[in-house]
């Protein structure tokens, strides 16, 4: 397997939605404002939590967005402007390597003079 040490400083946000129609709606917001180049949407998924002094168990959607942390900010931002929680899970963590093809792909991606539908 290819490694390449990570040039473009690329995160990957995690952010839980409480169903797959607001998970879609943030995904397509960061995607139409290029602050995003991907979105993957896991559906179903089981949470457990303490909220509120009471532990809640409840089933949401994961988004798995991949951004640079120049983006960070405005991505945390936007989560929160369109999210229907009082307090989101936004965790961004760093991606330190992977595919060149790939990295050189996202931070294509998130160039703004780009053509609207960069191929991966």
């Amino acid at each position: 397997m290819e490694r390449i040490m990570n040039e473009i400083s690329g995160v990957i946000v995690l952010v839980t939605a409480g169903d797959n129609e607001e998970a879609n709606l943030i995904a397509r917001v960061l995607l139409e404002q290029k602050k995003t180049a991907c979105v993957n949407i896991i559906d179903g998924m089981s949470s457990n939590y303490w909220w509120k002094g009471a532990i809640e168990n409840v089933t949401e959607s994961l988004l798995v967005i991949k951004t640079s942390t120049t983006l960070l900010d405005a991505v945390i931002e936007l989560v929160k402007e369109i999210h229907s929680y009082d307090n989101p899970e936004i965790i961004a963590l760093p991606i330190i390597g992977g595919s060149t093809e790939y990295l050189e792909w996202l931070s294509a991606s998130l160039k703004t003079d780009l053509p609207k539908n960069p191929a991966p």
